[in-house]
């Protein structure tokens, strides 16, 4: 069996693309996966045309981020609407045009992706969307081992940490083609570049809200909740939400927060045979945008849709009687696809009552009261 798939066919369509006098612009949302796998594409086609360009439409805030664009010489701009003058071609890696409103008015050539496809489907010319592949980076993998392209140390450590991020250490949506192309880039990489980036995970600013969080957890179901409140990036919410994921005996927990006027929820974990993404459309989709995988998901809404409760009474409410109907979800599912709606009834979020056990947000307390997530009546 080949070590990975032939793509001949495919590097000839995409030849097709390539002529000299042209500048390819590379968009991306930048993470480790995106960054990444936009080194490789740049990689794979430089040769053959006149300049290659990395575009981020985001801020980079996390400092496993910042470390792996320092250390490995990223070269990035900042996308700005006046720059496609300067370009023939656009590819998109690791995303699809209709992820973020900074690719609606952009004629993408090339999308490179492993989400789920969109639907209906693009219409650029040259797509390779794999969502059975754990990260975009093992897919570039294959393009370049395809190509008879042996990475340089920066590029391969940049393959390596797309591929570990983005599976999680191979313990989320992984494949056996993302262990082969990790194995692969092995022979190629820099251990100590990648010991150095894995490390760099925390700003001491960050502190101050890790100990918001110890202090507001709290059961939920079989899960966990905490809040942040107030928070300067939505990126702390996903830092302090992975953190816990490395708690022994979580088996998942919601992190609330609010940024410029926006409530933004993540979930992580999904042990136990919880659908986050499940859970987080039941819990806010009524609200806002909210969905995801089942081991991670995210929830965004105004924050005027509180109303007059906090924002821990109502995220913890509504977040509660998601888990509970976790049990019941086939036929809570049925009940909302009938309902022509993604969110779950709205008689799920009524409101409890100001009689709640002490471990309800409604009476400001914080789990004291012995509800440690085992009860049978909430599975999730």
């Amino acid at each position: 069996m080949a070590y990975f798939r032939r793509l001949g066919a495919q590097l000839a369509a995409l030849q097709e693309l390539l002529k000299r006098e042209d500048n390819w612009l590379i968009m991306i949302n930048a993470d480790p996966d995106a960054m990444a796998g936009a080194m490789a594409f740049q990689r794979l086609i430089r040769h053959r045309v006149h300049t290659v360009t990395i575009a981020r439409i985001n801020e980079v805030t996390r400092p496993d981020n910042l470390s792996m664009i320092r250390y490995l010489r990223i070269p990035l701009v900042r996308w700005q609407p006046v720059l496609a003058r300067g370009f023939q071609r656009f590819a998109i890696v690791d995303s699809q045009p209709s992820h973020n409103v900074a690719f609606d008015d952009v004629d993408f050539s090339v999308i490179i992706d492993h989400h789920p496809p969109a639907e209906p489907p693009y219409a650029a010319p040259f797509q390779e969307i794999r969502p059975e592949y754990g990260a975009t980076s093992t897919l570039m993998t294959e393009y370049l081992y395809n190509s008879g392209i042996r990475p340089g140390r920066r590029l391969a450590t940049a393959l390596q940490y797309g591929i570990r991020t983005d599976t999680n250490t191979f313990g989320r949506h992984s494949s056996e083609v993302d262990l082969r192309a990790y194995h692969h880039l092995s022979r190629f990489g820099d251990t100590v570049l990648l010991n150095r980036i894995m490390r760099s995970e925390y700003l001491p600013e960050w502190l101050p809200y890790f100990s918001r969080a110890f202090d507001t957890l709290r059961p939920c179901g079989r899960g966990h909740y905490t809040s942040l409140e107030v928070v300067e990036s939505p990126d702390l919410l996903v830092v302090v939400a992975d953190f816990f994921l490395k708690v022994h005996g979580l088996r998942w927990v919601a992190v609330c927060g609010v940024y410029k006027g926006t409530v933004v929820v993540i979930f992580r974990g999904g042990f136990g045979g919880v659908d986050l993404g499940w859970l987080a459309s039941t819990a806010f989709g009524d609200v806002g945008s909210a969905g995801g995988h089942r081991s991670m998901a995210r929830a965004e809404f105004p924050a005027e849709a509180l109303g007059a409760e906090s924002l821990d009474v109502f995220t913890y409410r509504r977040i509660r009687a998601a888990a509970s109907a976790h049990r019941n979800r086939p036929d809570a599912a049925s009940a909302v696809a009938s309902s022509g709606d993604d969110a779950t009834p709205a008689s799920l979020f009524a409101a409890p009552s100001p009689t709640g056990s002490k471990g309800d947000p409604v009476n400001g307390g914080k789990g004291e009261s012995g509800d440690d997530g085992k009860k049978t009546s909430d599975p999730a």
